[in-house]
């Protein structure tokens, strides 16, 4: 069991993807960025399903196969069919994920890819990228809400900062629920989201304030509700111009406590990196010196400022 703690971000991975020698041919698939980078911030909980369930390394391939509807995984000999066992250890291992907070997979896995696994017709070698690794398949089915990515697809850097943004939210969250949630903390907790969630989208973004004052129940489904749209709302990506509308409006919050000079200053610089001129960071650095100069408790709570460690560098090539 995966039990949850405030202390550690508990991130599922594929084994391989540390380095460990579980594939096929009794080698790796080593993600530097997943060893060394996101290692130093999140305890990865390695899984393989296919030594799980006992095919060893190095080990005939498999494969996913359409077979009169039914999706099986066999041997890309068809000398043996692995289906049963998979889905197995597939659903009791992921009944015992309650308490991670991510997922990293495997790209093209029959077991762990995410999405776009080759899916082959029975008995031939004719295939369409329209597979789900089996496992992947049931962890992301039994646990919806999880921030869930492929290897390959961290090197997107909008992809990247989009899901460790969503890991550390979600782990934040995580955390309220283990104290014990109360409208109280619902509210606290969605005003230090207010301008990351406006930045991903703001339409849905007017939409959470109201579930939670007009929602009515008990506490734990009004949390339930809220969770479920929150970071729906959170998997969508900022664009510049919804980056420079937020900045906008943290402007117009500290516009009583900037002078003239300054007021202007910020406002050039939102608009400079509105037109692509300056990266996200510039506009980001001025404002916290402004908080510096002048201390402002609500807008230094905003987990937009800080959504994630500086040192992994991800709003640099924003």
């Amino acid at each position: 069991m995966y039990s949850f703690e405030p202390n550690k971000i508990k991130i599922g991975i594929s084994s391989c993807l540390l380095g460990q020698e579980v594939r096929f041919d009794g080698g790796h698939k080593q993600s530097k960025y997943c060893r060394y980078d996101l290692s130093q911030y999140f305890d990865f909980q390695p899984i393989c399903p296919e030594m799980a369930i006992g095919m060893g390394a190095p080990r005939k391939t498999i494969r996913l196969v359409n077979q009169l509807g039914d999706i099986r995984v066999k041997a890309s000999d068809d000398s043996f069919d692995v289906t049963d066992k998979l889905r197995e250890f597939s659903s009791k291992k992921s009944a015992q994920l309650v308490g991670i907070t991510g997922y990293i997979f495997c790209a093209k896995s029959p077991t762990c890819g995410m999405e776009r696994v080759n899916l082959y017709k029975d008995g031939t070698k004719d295939a369409v990228r329209e597979g789900v690794g089996v496992f992947a398949a049931q962890v992301m089915a039994d646990h919806p809400l999880i921030p869930v990515e492929e290897e390959g697809r961290l090197n997107d850097p909008v992809l990247r900062e989009n899901f460790i943004t969503r890991v550390f939210a979600y782990h934040d969250w995580q955390t309220l629920r283990a104290q014990g949630a109360t409208r109280d903390a619902l509210y606290k907790f969605h005003a230090r989201y207010k301008y990351l969630l406006m930045a991903h989208d703001v339409n849905l973004y007017y939409k959470l304030g109201p579930l939670l004052a007009q929602a009515k129940g008990d506490v734990e489904t009004i949390a339930d509700q809220y969770i479920e749209l929150f970071m729906q709302v959170l998997k969508g990506h900022p664009t510049r111009k919804s980056h420079a509308n937020t900045l906008s409006h943290i402007q117009g919050y500290l516009k009583r406590s900037l002078r003239s000079e300054e007021r202007q200053q910020l406002a050039k610089t939102i608009d400079k990196y509105r037109q692509g001129l300056i990266p996200l960071l510039a506009a980001m650095t001025l404002i916290k010196h402004y908080l510096t100069l002048y201390p402002d408790a609500y807008i230094e709570q905003q987990i937009y400022l800080n959504p994630h460690p500086e040192e992994l560098k991800l709003r640099y090539e924003h």
